[in-house]
């Protein structure tokens, strides 16, 4: 296969019999705030095989008993390799079709990425590349789950700009000479899915396409640029779980300098490239929630460092605070993006005044969400998807939490896994 940071993988599928229905899971990155969701999820898994009990849900990173969490999670992967629970198969692809909630498909392909092609840091030039401002001080929390886990698995997208389709879509008619590996509904509203071994001679076909997606020249002609790197892969979903994986395999290399690590396991992450252009993917807005602080003197001083007022102007949100809502437009701007302008302001103030933030999918949850905790909810406009790609390049990572690929319901579940040790 032709070389970009994106090649097959020895990718490891639970043994047939597995009810795949209680084994998938949704990313542990979505409904931080729910509790009731991941009470349901647990309650429907009950004592079977599950990724369940292989990953942590971020609800549950702040709490008390969290390395004990952490240590069971270790245990728990160290028993279903031991009891032979995965089919191994080498140096593999998978084409995954997703039918979401609403019934749209989305398609994908399941590879490793190498972390040497990646650079999360603002301005980076490197092939993969974060979307998204990455907040370092999330990431020990995330290394103590990686550290010692023999497996990992991926809820990590990251998107192509393809629009001609070469990529990804040709294999949606291959499917027929594929073997199946699994087929499935999804709990929880998560619709179905289905995944395919693609066979040698596609997986050849997919690597020349993405090099030429690749080529120097096609991509600076392509985005009116003169000699700029190529950025191939963007983040879509998970992007602080891939800068986990890229620090644990920097501080690997750091810790034993005398050895070589151009082969290990670590030094790639296991992941699912979706292009861009699939009409799956819808960007929405991430609102933000703001709890746990003097939510009047918030919105006094919001007022006049943001110069918010009716007047219209390009950069606008709604908030909701005592189930009273009011659209306003930002006279003072301090970033290209409503949401940059919002986030500057609140990083400052809570990191003044005190009180926390949470990132919430949906209009309705993050009001539903601001009612019970006596919080502030701040309702983002949506951001056009083809704006990604030309914004990363130009001016680098965007805000943290800037967009959602659709809705929570629809983000990846978790099935394929990969041995790092």
């Amino acid at each position: 296969m032709k070389n970009t940071a994106f090649s097959p993988a020895d990718i490891l599928i639970p043994n047939n019999g597995t009810n795949m229905k209680k084994w998938s899971v949704i990313a542990c990155d979505q409904y931080t705030s729910e509790q009731a969701y991941w009470d349901k999820t647990e309650a429907e898994v009950g004592d079977s095989p599950s990724t369940l009990k292989l990953i942590l849900p971020e609800i549950y990173l702040e709490r008390p008993d969290v390395e004990s969490r952490i240590a069971k999670i270790h245990n728990t992967m160290s028993d279903y390799i031991n009891e032979n629970m995965f089919t191994e198969y080498k140096d593999a692809m998978i084409y995954v079709r997703r039918t979401q909630s609403n019934g749209i498909i989305r398609d994908g392909i399941i590879g490793k990425i190498d972390l040497e092609k990646y650079d999360f840091s603002k301005g980076s030039n490197s092939e993969v590349r974060a979307t998204e401002a990455t907040v370092v001080d999330r990431i020990p929390p995330r290394l103590k789950i990686r550290n010692g886990a023999p497996l990992e698995l991926p809820h990590i997208m990251i998107l192509i700009d393809d629009p001609d389709n070469t990529v990804i879509e040709p294999l949606a008619s291959a499917t027929e000479s594929f073997k199946e590996l699994y087929n499935t509904d999804l709990m929880m509203n998560g619709g179905s899915i289905s995944g395919y071994l693609i066979d040698k001679a596609s997986q050849e076909r997919v690597g020349s396409a993405l090099c030429a997606l690749a080529d120097t020249d096609t991509f600076n002609k392509k985005y009116a640029l003169k000699d700029s790197p190529v950025l191939l892969y963007a983040m879509g979903d998970g992007n602080h779980s891939l800068a986990t994986a890229k620090e644990f395999y920097e501080q690997l290399k750091s810790s034993n300098p005398e050895k070589d690590f151009s082969e290990h396991p670590a030094r790639y992450a296991l992941v699912e490239i979706v292009n861009l252009h699939s009409p799956a993917l819808k960007f929405e807005a991430i609102h933000r929630l703001v709890f746990s602080t003097n939510c009047d003197k918030l919105i006094n001083e919001m007022t006049n460092v943001l110069s918010l007022s009716e007047n219209e102007t390009e950069q606008y949100f709604e908030y909701t605070y005592k189930g009273v809502a009011k659209k306003v437009f930002i006279g003072n701007t301090t970033s290209n993006l409503t949401v940059g302008s919002l986030q500057n302001f609140l990083d400052k103030f809570i990191n003044e005044n005190g009180g926390k933030i949470d990132y919430i999918h949906g209009i309705e949850n993050v009001k539903a969400l601001a009612e019970e905790n006596n919080g502030i909810a701040f309702v983002l406009p949506d951001m056009d998807k083809a704006d990604l790609f030309p914004t990363v390049i130009k001016d680098g990572a965007l805000p943290r939490k800037t967009f959602s690929m659709g809705h929570a319901d629809d983000k990846r579940f978790y099935i394929e896994a990969r041995a790092i040790l």
